[in-house]
């Protein structure tokens, strides 16, 4: 069976990634960086197929948009990975050290997972954000794509893989799983003999067929329905340009504004031009009974659209009384992402800080900042919106767990 045979190479390829010198990982990562775009021709026509299959199957335009490459997207991948030869391998770093009553002397170091498993749709560009970040972290990974990228991912994996050859690294340290079997996908979730981790990547259907269905154990990404609450001490101009970022500059993206939370005590001020900003860049906006006539255009909101995420150019409106209403409200509906506050008052600032539950929160910024490649990691394997083992963005750290090492004189254990 190819699955198997997968995931036997990958356990048997995990001890030759542990033993590489950071030296020689980021050599390697420089060597795919500079591939990538020496070969980006071969990358973006295998896309286009990709990309115009999407088109003739009427995929929606946030998925297309999810899809497609081009030259600059390409330039970030590679880009990318030479950041994470900048970042310090987290291999063998020392947690805490300490020294018993009994002369055992006890240090807590970073290890890798070992087999890293990523279960992933449409973003082409994971394919090497994810390479990227298990090596560097001394893991072996497992990749499955979905069909609709399933061109571009066989051609970004092979430029990979073919580096990683010319620079005397087995290139089994990435593989690909090219079968599109939806019955393959299940049964890669059940390889727990081989698959040390589990990430799935994409909507809230796959992330929880996963979690549903994998015996291995799973670090779950979450879908996006992040909030921004203008509150009434909020500077409506920066408030108008931070929405403006959030919801529009990519709309099919989990770090996308879906909705927004307005003070009433603001709302006669804010809403119009609101509404007018929106209506410049096509987004419907569906509102609450308290914001609907502030609104040209607008479209009644029910219940469900202020827990969705829209992926679209679609936002919800809610009008609340105080900022403690709007923690309610948004820790009511959130998905555990993004959230942001727009405030000039540092105490309400303080309070959305500490009362609302998710891995970001933001003042007076764009949710869109929730990534790590703008958080300094380098690439990313994906927004953690669960508390164990990681939250938030993943970089290289989130890639690894920890074993003890105990250094003793003779103890016994009386």
């Amino acid at each position: 069976m190819e699955l198997l045979e997968i995931c036997k190479r990958a356990k048997e390829v995990k001890y030759e990634v542990q033993r590489l010198s950071t030296k020689a990982k980021d050599d390697a990562l420089l060597a795919v960086a500079k591939a990538l775009t020496d070969k980006k021709d071969f990358i973006l026509d295998a896309n286009k197929k990709d990309y115009d299959n999407g088109v003739a199957g009427g995929m929606h335009q946030g998925m297309l948009d999810r899809l497609k490459l081009d030259e600059k997207r390409i330039s970030a991948m590679a880009e990318g990975l030479r950041q994470v030869t900048e970042l310090e391998d987290p291999i063998g770093t020392e947690i805490e050290s300490f020294e018993r009553p009994n002369g055992l002397k006890i240090s807590k170091v970073r290890v890798p997972f070992g087999v890293i498993g990523i279960i992933y749709e449409s973003r082409p560009n994971v394919t090497a954000d994810a390479f990227s970040l298990t090596f560097k972290s001394g893991n072996a990974v497992i990749l499955k794509g979905g069909s609709d990228a399933i061109n571009s991912n066989i051609a970004i994996t092979k430029v990979i893989r073919d580096a990683l050859s010319e620079q005397g690294i087995n290139p089994d340290v990435v593989q690909l799983i090219e079968d599109t079997d939806r019955s393959v996908t299940k049964a890669f979730m059940q390889m727990k003999d081989y698959v040390d981790v589990l990430i799935p990547r994409g909507s809230a259907g796959l992330i929880r067929a996963v979690v549903e269905n994998s015996t291995i154990p799973v670090i779950e990404t979450g879908t996006g329905n992040c909030h921004i609450y203008v509150d009434k001490d909020a500077d409506i101009k920066k408030a108008i340009k931070i929405i403006i970022n959030a919801k529009t500059q990519r709309i099919g993206v989990c770090n996308a504004a879906e909705s927004l939370v307005v003070h009433k005590d603001i709302k006669k001020k804010f809403l119009p031009r609101f509404g007018e900003a929106m209506r410049e860049y096509d987004v419907e906006v569906r509102a609450d009974e308290l914001s609907f006539d502030l609104i040209d255009g607008a479209v009644s909101a029910t219940e469900e659209d202020f827990g969705k995420e829209y992926l679209d150019y679609i936002i919800s409106v809610k009008t609340v009384g105080s900022v403690e209403e709007a923690i309610d409200h948004i820790n009511k509906y959130n998905t555990g992402h993004s959230e942001a506050i727009i405030t000039e008052n540092q105490e309400t600032a303080e309070k959305f800080l500490s009362g609302v539950d998710a891995a970001c929160v933001y003042v007076n910024a764009s949710t869109r900042f929730t990534d790590g490649f703008e958080f300094g990691f380098g690439a990313e394997i994906g927004i953690s919106t669960q508390k164990l083992h990681a939250r938030g963005p993943m970089g290289l750290r989130e890639l690894t767990s920890y074993k003890y090492r105990i250094v003793g004189d003779g103890q016994i254990r009386a």
